[in-house]
C-alpha cells in the first residue's frame, strides 16, 4: 500500500467510527464515493453510501471542480443526483456530528462549512433505502419480478411461462413503436409529454426482458447477468471497427462487417451443434449445417418488417440493385405480372361476387401480389422509408378521414350503407381537403407538426 493509500485509509477510519456512533452498521456493505465522482459512479441506493471529499474546490456556479464525466445511461451529478436516486426528503447524516439533513437542503444550499462553533462537516452519510423504495436501483425490477413470482406474490405472475408472455412482448414492442412514431408529429409544446410516454413504453419492453430472465433463473438456466453479458459480448464482437483494429468509414461498411461477423457466428453455432449431435450418436459423424445470411429472421415478424429485414441482409452480402431506378423498373414489371395473373384468374372480386376461375390461378395471383409488396418494401428501404411504419401511418390516416366522413354523413342525414359511391367519395374528398387545410394552418401558426 502506498503512503497516499494509507493516508486515505487512516482518514476514513474516524468517519466510519462516526457512522457507527450514529447507529449505522457497516456489516451489510457500503460504498465510499468522492463527491466529485458521484456522477460517474454506479450507485445502488440499497447500500450505505459515504460521500467524502465534499471540501473539494467549488466553482462559482456551485459545481465541483474536477468533477468526473457522468455515468453513461444516467444523467446528473452531485447533490441533485442523490435527490434523484434517494428522494428529496431522504435524511442524510453529517459526519462527524451525526446531525441529519434532508437531501433537498443539500441540493439547494450545499454543505454548511460549520454547524456550530467547532463542528465541521467531513463527509455525508446517505442511509440505504428498503428494496421497495430503491426503485432507481438497476436491480429494482429484478427484485420486483422475483417478489411477484414468490409463493405469496401475484397469482397472475406465478402462472406465466415464456410462451404465455410472448404475445405481451409483441404488443409492448408495437406500443413502443407507436410512441416513437408520435415524436415525428407532435408540436414543440407536446414533445416533453411524448418523450415521457416513450420512457414509459421503453420500461414496458424492459419488463418483458426482466420477466423472461426471472423465469430462466428459477430453473437454473440463466439470469439477467448472463443476458447482459451475452449482449455486451455480441456488441463488442460486431463492432471491431470501434473495439478492434477493423476499419469502417461508412454505414454501408459497418453493415457489411456485421454480416461477416454474423456469418462467422452462424458457422460456429453450426459446428457446435454438429459436435453435440456427433457426441450423442457416438461415432456417427454429423456434418455441420452452415446457416445462410437469411437464417435467424423471425417468421413471427409482421410480413412487411420481415421483408425489410430479409432484403437488408441480402443487400449486406451484395445482392441489391445498383441504383433506385432498378427497383422502380422492377415494380412496373411486377405490377404487370399481377395484372396478368388476375386476368388469368378471371379478375375475381369478392364484393361483386366474381369468383376466381380456379384456386390454383388465385394462388398464383396471390404470389404476384406478394412480389409487388416485396418490391414496394424494397423501394421504401432504399428511400429510407419503413414500409411497416408507412402502412401503419396510412391506417391511422384512413381512420381519421373515415371518421370525418361518418360525421359529415350524420350531419347531412346520409345513410352510409344506402348512399352511392359517388356520394361517399365526395365526402371523402371533403374530409381530405379539411385535414390538409388544418395541417397547413398548424404549420403556419405553430410550426411543423
Amino acid at each position: 500500500m502506498t503512503d497516499a493509500a494509507r493516508g486515505r485509509a487512516a482518514a476514513l477510519d474516524p468517519l466510519l467510527a462516526a457512522a457507527e456512533r450514529a447507529g449505522f452498521s457497516m456489516d451489510r456493505g457500503f460504498a465510499v464515493v468522492p463527491f466529485a465522482a458521484l456522477g460517474a459512479t454506479a450507485i445502488d441506493p440499497r447500500f450505505l453510501l459515504l460521500v467524502s471529499g465534499i471540501d473539494a474546490p467549488v466553482e462559482a456556479s456551485g459545481g465541483v471542480a474536477r468533477a468526473e464525466a457522468s455515468l453513461p445511461g444516467r444523467r446528473g451529478e452531485g447533490w441533485a443526483l442523490l435527490v434523484r436516486l434517494y428522494g428529496s426528503k431522504h435524511q442524510a447524516i453529517l459526519l462527524p456530528s451525526g446531525d441529519p439533513l434532508p437531501l433537498s437542503a443539500l441540493r439547494e444550499h450545499g454543505v454548511p462549512s460549520r454547524l456550530g462553533a467547532s463542528d465541521s462537516v467531513a463527509a455525508i452519510l446517505v442511509p440505504p433505502l428498503a428494496p421497495l423504495e430503491a426503485l432507481t436501483s438497476p436491480w429494482a425490477m429484478p427484485w420486483l419480478s422475483s417478489r411477484l413470482r414468490a409463493a405469496d406474490g401475484c397469482a397472475w405472475d406465478r402462472e406465466q411461462t415464456h410462451g404465455s408472455l410472448a404475445k405481451h412482448l409483441i404488443e409492448e414492442a408495437w406500443e413502443l413503436h407507436d410512441a416513437i412514431q408520435a415524436l415525428d408529429v407532435v408540436s414543440d409544446a407536446e414533445r416533453p409529454a411524448a418523450l415521457a410516454a416513450l420512457a414509459g413504453e421503453l420500461g414496458d419492453v424492459l419488463l418483458q426482458v426482466v420477466l423472461h430472465a426471472q423465469l430462466a433463473e428459477e430453473v437454473g438456466a440463466f439470469d439477467l447477468t448472463d443476458v447482459s453479458q451475452q449482449l455486451a459480448q455480441k456488441i463488442v464482437r460486431r463492432h471491431p471497427h470501434v473495439f478492434g483494429d477493423a476499419v469502417a468509414t461508412t454505414s454501408r461498411d459497418v453493415q457489411r462487417g456485421w454480416e461477416a461477423v454474423k456469418a462467422e457466428e452462424r458457422a460456429a453455432a453450426a459446428l457446435t451443434s454438429a459436435g453435440l449431435a456427433a457426441a450423442a450418436d457416438r461415432g456417427q459423424r454429423a456434418a455441420p449445417t452452415v446457416k445462410g445470411a437469411l437464417d435467424g429472421v423471425s417468421r413471427s415478424l409482421p410480413a412487411l418488417s420481415a421483408s425489410r429485414e430479409l432484403q437488408d441482409r441480402a443487400s449486406a452480402v451484395g445482392y441489391d440493385w445498383p441504383t433506385l431506378d432498378g427497383v422502380r423498373e422492377k415494380l412496373v414489371e411486377e405490377l404487370a405480372e399481377l395484372d396478368e395473373a388476375l386476368d388469368n384468374a378471371g379478375n375475381p372480386d369478392v364484393i361483386t361476387g366474381v369468383r376466381a376461375t380456379s384456386p390454383r390461378l388465385l394462388a398464383e395471383a396471390q404470389g404476384e401480389l406478394g412480389d409487388v409488396l416485396a418490391v414496394l418494401v424494397n423501394l421504401g428501404r432504399r428511400s429510407g422509408i419503413d414500409a411497416e411504419a408507412a402502412l401503419r401511418s396510412s391506417n391511422d390516416k384512413f381512420r381519421r378521414r373515415f371518421g370525418d366522413v361518418e360525421q359529415r354523413a350524420r350531419a347531412r342525414d346520409i345513410n352510409l350503407k344506402s348512399a352511392d359511391f359517388a356520394t361517399l367519395d365526395a365526402l371523402w374528398d371533403e374530409a381530405k381537403a379539411a385535414e390538409r387545410a388544418a395541417t397547413r394552418e398548424q404549420q403556419g401558426e405553430g410550426g411543423t407538426r
